[in-house]
């Protein structure tokens, strides 16, 4: 890491945590057994919903479930490898299942991969195009040596395509 100016990506806190799970279905059923947490809204990140994708600095194809849920102000989000080269993976190998990013919020997602990379940060996998109107992007950054865990950039996109389902179901 170089030395610079403090980062301002924590500056506002932490707004996701995710954990990569090996049974998506299953453990959203556990959360919601279990403690009453939902709904949860899957997705299917993979093309053509994410437009652009990439992995270790080169154009990626990779496929991953995922379900959102809140937990008061704190999204969760859980990860289930589908296909393609992904962090997610070399976690799994490397760590096993369980907590794998934490996610903060950037307005500006070019600016905030700039002060990463200035600060020594690299981008390692990232989405972008995954909202209703093409927007979104959603970036990795190699920071798990630096500080414990794995850092994730999220430009939230200003509407959210249908999901593919939601549990428990809508009654």
């Amino acid at each position: 890491m170089t030395e610079s100016a403090p980062l301002p990506l924590l500056a506002n806190g932490v707004a996701q945590i995710a954990l990569v799970v090996e049974d998506l279905d299953a453990t959203v059923e556990n959360y919601w057994r279990l403690f009453g947490i939902g709904p949860w809204h899957f997705y299917t990140y993979a093309r053509p919903l994410v437009k652009e994708m990439s992995y270790r600095g080169r154009p990626a194809d990779y496929a991953m479930r995922v379900a959102l849920a809140n937990i008061g102000p704190l999204r969760i989000e859980l990860i289930e490898m589908a296909s393609g080269d992904t962090i997610y993976a070399e976690h799994v190998a490397e760590h096993g299942y369980g907590v794998h990013h934490l996610g903060v919020l950037v307005d500006d997602m070019r600016a905030a991969l700039a002060q990463a990379e200035a600060a020594g940060l690299t981008m390692t996998q990232d989405g972008a195009g995954f909202g209703r109107d093409g927007d979104g992007h959603y970036a990795y950054l190699d920071s798990e040596e630096a500080i414990g865990v794995t850092l994730e950039l999220i430009e939230r996109p200003k509407g959210r395509v249908t999901p593919d389902k939601v549990y428990p179901p809508e009654e």
